[in-house]
């Protein structure tokens, strides 16, 4: 290695240099926060840009949407884009799919069409998804009037931060869950004491039960890109970026084989950040189904949307911690713990979140663009 090209460590100092084009500017991660579908002169288009702006696991992105028949979009799952481990019955893809449906709707609406959706058309895969699509939605000018929470969209966003000490009040959401109401979607909260410790306690399990899981970490550490080039090049998955991360990075001491390694420093920083996360949690909220079919999935992730809007309107940050709702061996334990807590009386909880409030805004998730989300005819 070049020492102009060198980056190293020394006594708790950071000595930086940098050769030709090493400080060159990232490309734009989160272009598509900007003026979505201004470009676009099919409604479709339009509102596709708007829908790949939705709150989805891991960020993995998983949409791709088939523009073959007029005055339609139908929604395929990309098989390269799924969490196999953490999300063995492809669940959470689902249900980010739902959030999708749900921005995509309100971004035709807003134009004054009508976006109907029908979920599963050809019928529900299970136990995982197979080709058949998510859903098709018929486009139809006019029948419908703009949603307020859309004027949310750019706003909205999945805080991975600690939150403040200020607890949000109850009316504020109880309004939260009003606007999250979805057929079939039961949204709940909670700022007693009591529940809120139990919820804290599960929150910080599931983080510690799916570390300790090797293929649920590595799964994990995969798809987590280090440093504003790295997030840049691929504008999917787990963003970690600022000063520190890049020097971390640079001396691979953050990397994804160390963030899957235990006993690493990586590790040991991700563990230790998660906890101070659920800690300060004020508040939480969920949403209960009564069964678990892929429509349910679908009106789940619809409904989410709706509260992460809602929140945002409100000033009130919201971030999911799906760890103890995943279905795989390791989790069952406190799959059950997290259902007696927050579904006593039976129901499946599809969503699990802590809702509080940050001292700065946090920057939106990278997306990678429409152009990635189409599904091409091999036969055009």
């Amino acid at each position: 290695m070049q020492r102009r090209d060198f980056i190293r460590l020394i006594g708790g100092g950071v000595v930086l240099a940098a050769g030709p084009g090493g400080c060159a500017e990232a490309p734009d991660a989160r272009a598509a926060w900007r003026n979505p579908g201004a470009a676009e002169y099919d409604p479709r288009m339009r509102a596709l840009s708007w829908a790949i702006l939705a709150p989805n696991p891991h960020n993995m992105q998983p949409w791709m949407a088939d523009l073959s028949v007029a005055d339609e979009v139908t929604l395929h799952v990309d098989p390269t884009r799924l969490l196999p481990v953490t999300d063995p019955f492809n669940r959470q893809i689902v249900i980010g799919c739902g959030a999708f449906l749900e921005l995509l709707r309100m971004a035709a609406a807003a134009e004054g069409i009508s976006a109907e959706i029908t979920p599963f058309p050809d019928g529900e895969p299970q136990p995982v998804l197979d080709g058949r699509p998510v859903a098709r939605v018929r486009f139809t000018p006019g029948g419908a009037t703009a949603d307020p929470l859309f004027a949310q969209v750019l706003s909205r966003r999945t805080s991975r931060v600690a939150f403040t000490d200020l607890a949000p009040r109850g009316d504020l959401l109880e309004g939260v869950a009003e606007a999250g109401q979805t057929p079939g979607v039961v949204p709940s909260f909670t700022v007693e004491p009591t529940l809120v410790a139990r919820l804290r306690a599960i929150a910080k399990s599931g983080a510690r039960i799916e570390a300790h899981t090797s293929a649920a970490q590595t799964e994990s550490a995969e798809r987590t890109f280090f440093g504003a080039h790295d997030v840049a090049a691929h504008r999917y998955g787990i963003s970690l970026e600022g000063p520190t991360i890049e020097v971390a990075h640079a001396v691979c001491l953050l990397t994804q084989k160390t963030l899957a390694q235990p006993g690493s420093w990586a590790f040991k920083q991700s563990e230790a950040f998660m906890d101070p996360l659920a800690d300060k949690a004020p508040a939480f909220m969920w949403l209960t189904t009564s069964g678990n079919s892929r429509a349910e999935q679908v009106a789940a992730g619809r409904a989410y949307v709706r509260l992460n809007l809602a929140a945002a309107a409100e000033g009130l940050a919201m971030h999911p911690w799906s760890q103890a709702l995943q279905e795989y061996p390791t989790m069952a334990s406190l799959y059950g713990e997290a259902h007696r807590a927050m579904a006593p009386e039976g129901g499946r909880v599809q969503m699990f979140v802590r809702v509080g409030y940050v001292e700065s805004p946090v920057r939106p998730a990278p997306r990678r663009g429409l152009a990635y989300n189409l599904k091409r005819n091999p036969n055009a």
